[in-house]
């Protein structure tokens, strides 16, 4: 477990104070370690893609659309985000009951698709909870709320959730009393860090603003930014307990309530690195999509249209790299969580705890998650 490392009378940078930024920032300053945190934007995390999430942790659900590796890093993650927001002196929201999933009568054949895969799934890995088919009766007792548009659906269990902004501010919170020199709206290079020798290791968390680091040498383009659009709805009619997911060949919605009857709704994936604002055609199929799934939506008010970019590497699945040069600091790269940053987090976090302390990662061997060295031999491999 990464706890059990120890990380006194080392001193670290990171660049970059997004989602992994802070996370790994609180656990090597709470190991003993100092900590310089660099980071162009504030501590809002207003320009961050963790900001624009819907921060759901459900493996199971993405296992239709994902590699094992990714299903297993979410699977371990579940337990370790209770540990770790339990550790934070903040209140953040968690939540974990389940993800609910409906479609529509004309979109039956799609649904029982996604079933039969989500089974398959399942076979293939013990950890997974078989989902639950739901008839009216028993859709009704899960989720009165969309029992009279819903006859049918699918509830998978012990999926969660927790609210991102919540925990951006926590973690921001946490490394004040840390005491972490945290240098906001700094631009810094991590290869320019490396020349101060009293760092052991410079790790560079900037997300899509690490391009250039992860175009050099034989792999070209590697990272790239995949569009996101999220709306943020306050519906005190709605009442929906889980996150829900709607099966659709168009509008595969998700909606995420959180606290105070706010809800997070998105869907659309763009190929893209485009930052401007929503598109007039994707919040009308998100806000048509969410109100055919509840009538409440209707007199539902739009508290924000958001869009941001998700680091994403070529084959959509997060690596770690190590680089060691004589004469400088070891260089850390940590990218491409793509549309799973919070489902994995916890997983790349103690994957990279390891790899600082002892250069290698026996979890990351065992979760699939690629490790690379600047020799380019693969430590570890995506499964």
């Amino acid at each position: 477990m990464a706890n059990s490392l120890n990380f006194s009378q080392s001193k670290y940078a990171i660049v970059g104070g997004g989602l992994m930024g802070r996370l790994l920032a609180v656990a090597l300053a709470k190991d003993g370690a100092q900590v310089d945190l660099f980071e162009k934007g504030g501590p809002d995390a207003a320009h961050a893609a963790a900001r624009i999430a819907a921060a759901m942790l459900a493996p199971l659900a993405e296992s239709a659309i994902t590699e094992d590796s990714v299903v297993r890093m979410g699977l371990y993650s579940l337990p370790r985000w209770k540990e770790l927001i339990s550790e934070l002196s903040e209140s953040v929201f968690f939540q974990q009951d389940g993800t609910l999933i409906l479609w529509h009568r004309q979109d039956a054949s799609d649904a029982e698709r996604f079933t039969a895969h989500l089974e398959k799934n399942c076979r293939a890995n013990s950890e997974l909870s078989s989902p639950q088919k739901l008839n009216s009766e028993t859709l009704r007792e899960l989720e009165s709320g969309v029992a009279d548009r819903f006859n049918q659906g699918l509830y998978l269990p012990n999926e969660g959730q927790l609210d991102n902004r919540q925990l951006l501010d926590a973690l921001a919170s946490e490394l004040k009393l840390l005491k972490v020199n945290c240098q906001w709206h700094t631009e810094v290079e991590p290869q320019d860090l490396r020349q101060q020798s009293d760092y052991q290791a410079v790790i560079d968390c900037r997300g899509t603003g690490a391009k250039e680091t992860w175009s050099t040498g034989d792999k070209p383009n590697t990272l790239r930014g995949v569009r996101g659009e999220v709306i943020r709805l306050y519906a005190p009619e709605v009442k929906l307990r889980r996150p829900t997911r709607l099966i659709h060949p168009r509008y595969p919605i998700y909606i995420a309530p959180k606290e105070n009857d706010v809800y997070v709704v998105g869907a659309t994936e763009i190929e893209s690195d485009d930052l401007s604002e929503m598109s007039v055609r994707s919040a009308m199929e998100l806000l048509s999509a969410v109100y055919t799934v509840h009538s409440g939506f209707a007199e539902a008010r739009i508290l924000e249209m958001a869009t941001q970019c998700r680091p994403t590497l070529k084959n959509n699945l997060p690596e770690i790299r190590m680089a060691k040069d004589k004469g400088l600091a070891d260089l850390i790269l940590i990218n491409g969580l793509y549309r799973h940053g919070f489902m994995i987090a916890p997983a790349v976090l103690d994957c990279a705890l390891q790899v600082l302390e002892q250069g290698t990662s026996k979890t990351a061997l065992e979760l699939g998650l690629s490790v690379t060295h600047n020799s380019n031999q693969a430590e570890a491999v995506c499964a």
